[in-house]
């Protein structure tokens, strides 16, 4: 009974030392500058929510699908210095099905507006608005998470905002300032690894077992990335908005370095998922079995980790290919041989990472059952045991 009192205040001890530490580290995330909060083209605005109560649809040129030229409306402000004004927007279509949107009575917008003092100069309207969505999106989420992990899906959260956090406040400003891309993503992917495993587990050995699984991984695919992306002739200007960034005024940018770190970082979270799996399966392997070997133990590791890769580098396909549906399907309604759809330079990128990033599940595995069995058991008897 005694033992047991131990465990529990051990895992309550863990549990608020993680909340004390997630809230800090956001707090202290969310107040850090960027350094490009001050931007000049919104300088002198006011940005808006409004509500569409007229259109004019006269500007716009149709021909077939596209749609080009500009739509005006009339939007009833709903916050901001121009609250519960009528003010008229222009809302400009560039004959991108992708990037424009069109507008009817009712919808609810985001505009930019430039003004002097009372005065609005003009009103360019950006997008639908749908931020009070999105957060609703993300509260019933939270509430889902939290009533059926509990106290887990609590420090699920905040990991999932101080990720966020980390990757928007350290991440992009680091790229954006010309920073060794490669090196920027492991610091970060390590901190990001390190802090969520310890969120899982708090102070306690299946976290350094859990980080140096999930860490061999990263290393893994941080030298095969680095490695294959120059062998398959890959320039990073093969990202989305790639180009856009380069004309934007940052041509000094290493692109394809930036690329080669996508790479680690976009299949860390797979690997350190692979790694707790393989470490809390051996430690409850450990404690139904007190005196299992370490042998035994790293084996069981093993088994559950060649279980886990056979769906794990399925998940990373999907992942990374579920958006290129449309492409394929040009691939095929044009009849383009399959030599040359493995062959084109953007097709040739997705293929890396699923198999770069299979590559890093592969090593993690084994390395976490060893490191599981060597940490986690606790037969003193068996010490000298070797692994086979």
């Amino acid at each position: 009974m005694e033992e047991r009192e131990k465990m529990l205040f051990a895992k309550q001890k863990n549990f608020l030392l993680t909340l004390i530490s997630g809230i800090l580290l956001i707090g202290i995330l969310a107040v850090v500058p960027t350094g490009y909060e001050d931007a000049v083209i919104y300088q002198g605005t006011e940005r808006a929510v409004g509500k569409v109560v007229e259109v004019n649809n006269s500007a716009i040129i149709t021909s077939g699908l596209i749609q080009s030229g500009e739509q005006t409306c009339i939007l009833l402000i709903e916050d901001g210095i121009f609250k519960g004004k009528e003010i008229e927007g222009v809302n400009f279509l560039s004959g991108s099905l992708e990037k424009d949107k069109v507008f009817e009575v009712g919808d609810r917008a985001l505009v930019t507006i430039s003004h002097e003092g009372d005065a609005v100069k003009s009103a360019v309207i950006s997008d639908h608005y749908r931020l009070d969505k999105e957060f609703l999106l993300l509260a019933i989420f939270a509430l889902l998470l939290i009533a059926f992990a509990g106290k887990n899906g609590l420090q699920a959260i905040l990991s999932f905002i101080i990720t966020v956090l980390a990757i928007w406040k350290i991440l992009v400003p680091c790229y954006l300032k010309g920073y060794s891309p490669i090196w920027i993503g492991i610091l970060i992917t390590v901190a990001l690894t390190a802090m969520i495993i310890f969120f899982v587990y708090g102070v306690d050995k299946r976290t350094l077992v859990g980080v140096l699984g999930s860490l061999l991984g990263v290393l893994t695919t941080c030298i095969l990335g680095i490695l294959f992306t120059d062998l398959f002739h890959i320039h990073g200007a093969i990202m989305s908005n790639a180009e856009s960034l380069l004309y934007s005024g940052y041509e000094h940018l290493d692109l394809t370095s930036i690329y080669m770190s996508s790479i680690f970082i976009g299949a860390s979270g797979a690997m350190m998922d692979l790694a707790v799996d393989i470490t809390s399966a051996v430690y409850e392997v450990v404690q139904k079995k007190t005196d299992i070997s370490r042998r035994e133990a790293a084996k069981s590791g093993m088994n559950v980790g060649r279980a886990a890769m056979g769906t794990m580098t399925t998940t990373l396909l999907l992942a990374y290919s579920g958006g290129y549906v449309t492409l394929l399907m040009v691939f095929m309604a044009q009849g383009t041989p399959v030599d040359h759809i493995l062959n084109y330079k953007y097709v040739a990128a997705e293929v890396l990472d699923t198999i770069v990033g299979s590559f890093g599940l592969v090593t993690v595995a084994p390395f976490t059952a060893v490191v599981a069995g060597l940490l986690l058991t606790n037969n003193p008897k068996k010490r000298k045991e070797q692994f086979v």
